[in-house]
């Protein structure tokens, strides 16, 4: 099974100074800035998804710029992401039509030439159709049964544009691999479409519209899949938003998936920010101690305006807290020390009071609980990457974005490794048992 990144331009500045808490004044992003295979030393996925979406044109706004969509169309995305080196080269790296940007529009904006063209043109090695994604979803709908009008000519547009996407890249005789995405309401829907892309050529499939169901139902649906189409078919999951729970999908027979589960988690994440291995095949999780920009963070500011705190009182505290957690770091402060002053400052974040008003505070004890066992773990000392050799204690700090990706990417590196020692990359059941586990399932 492999491991695809699905990037969003997730890079950072090797040259940021923590202590000032600032770039160089000289610094370009993109072209100063690394990506998780350049600051790492080595590429913590087995490839990487780029979408339409997130490149953006005149139709949907991407998140690159208009310069950098412009380059990236020129040099290609090997270049752009630079992965064309001989150490990267082997890497894939696929391509999507970024349904979620134009989820409120009757029609994809991209037709199945334009998307054939794109990724043969800028050097992807694998493509998706065009889909039109189907958030419905009911798991006990048997067949084609059910689906709303709008799910079901979504349905019809997704493999109307598949049938036109194969024939396209076919003619071009192009250089990528095309995947037919299935889009359903229900299990017996994506079998059906799974079923009807087969049956067009594809022998590699991704499935779409996985993002909001929860484990089980994914299940089912894979279930429902396999038992119609042939063993040798390949199988991708695109946005798999339960990537910690892949070990659970051990046997699936599903070739690829994408993520970028394990660096969203380092920030959007209330409690499980930092990984590391835990005992067999599990994770560890740990939370990151939030010490805010004081100047800068809206709800502190929004406070002050208040007349709840001055300003000085809270760049003061952030400055203790800041300072004790490096202090600790060195091994020159005390663990509850440095508790005592971070929880201070948290208090007028989490209860919008000074601390002195809400010591007792539930949600303070909760947060003091989680924290002590992060410090009292250190666990940025148990790891040997190159993000936590050279940023150290600063890696586990929730605080802006260049110390916030630098803990997602070293959850790249240990969630890749969780992948190998799974070894997922060599599980394939055999094929009797898909019907087998779909019988269960019904019962």
């Amino acid at each position: 099974m492999k491991f695809i990144f699905a990037d969003s331009l997730d890079y950072v500045d090797p040259a940021f100074d923590f202590v000032a808490d600032r770039s160089r004044a000289e610094r370009q992003p993109y072209w100063d800035d690394a990506y998780p295979h350049e600051i790492l030393g080595y590429a913590p996925y087995d490839g990487v998804l780029v979408s339409r979406g997130i490149v953006g044109d005149h139709r949907v706004k991407g998140k690159y710029t208009a310069s950098q969509a412009r380059r990236f169309e020129l040099v290609g995305v090997r270049k752009f992401m630079r992965l064309d080196t001989p150490q990267f080269m082997h890497l894939d790296i696929f391509g999507d039509c970024g349904a979620f940007t134009y989820v409120q529009e009757d029609r994809p904006p991209y037709t199945p030439a334009e998307m054939a063209g794109f990724y043969d043109e800028c050097g992807f090695t694998h493509g998706c159709s065009v889909d039109h994604i189907i958030f419905d979803f009911e798991s006990t709908l048997t067949g084609m049964q059910g689906g709303t009008q709008d799910a079901r000519a979504r349905f019809d547009i997704t493999l109307e544009n598949a049938d036109g996407f194969r024939r396209e890249a076919l003619g071009m005789d192009a250089s990528f691999t095309p995947l037919g995405v299935v889009q359903g309401w229900s299990p017996g829907s994506m079998a059906e479409a799974a079923r009807r892309l087969v049956a067009m050529g594809y022998d590699y499939l991704a499935l779409g519209g996985m993002v909001p169901l929860k484990s089980p139902d994914i299940k089912i649906c894979l279930d429902a899949i396999r038992a119609v189409i042939p063993p040798s078919t390949k199988l991708h999951i695109l946005g798999f938003a339960k990537a910690d729970d892949i070990d659970s999908f051990h046997g699936y027979d599903i070739a690829s998936f994408d993520t970028t589960s394990p660096l969203l988690r380092a920030f959007k994440d209330a409690k499980q920010n930092y990984y590391l291995p835990g005992d067999g095949l599990a994770l560890r999780y740990y939370t990151s101690i939030r010490v805010p920009q004081a100047i800068e963070n809206p709800k502190l500011q929004r406070a002050v305006k208040k007349g709840m705190f001055r300003a000085e009182d809270l760049v003061r505290l952030e400055a203790l807290a800041l300072g004790a957690l490096r202090a600790f770091d060195r091994g020159e402060a005390d663990l509850e020390e440095v508790l005592q002053h971070v929880i201070v400052y948290s208090a007028a974040l989490v209860e919008e009071k000074p601390y002195e008003d809400c010591a007792d505070s539930v949600a303070l004890a909760k947060l003091t609980e989680r924290y002590r066992r992060t410090l009292n773990d250190t666990p940025w000392k148990q790891c040997s990457c190159a993000i936590c050799r050279d940023a150290s204690i600063e890696v586990i700090i929730f605080r802006g974005s260049n110390r916030n990706k630098r803990r997602g990417i070293h959850n790249l590196a240990i969630y890749q490794d969780h992948i190998e020692r799974l070894d997922l990359k060599r599980a394939v059941n055999r094929p009797d048992d898909f019907q087998h586990r779909l019988c269960a399932a019904e019962r």
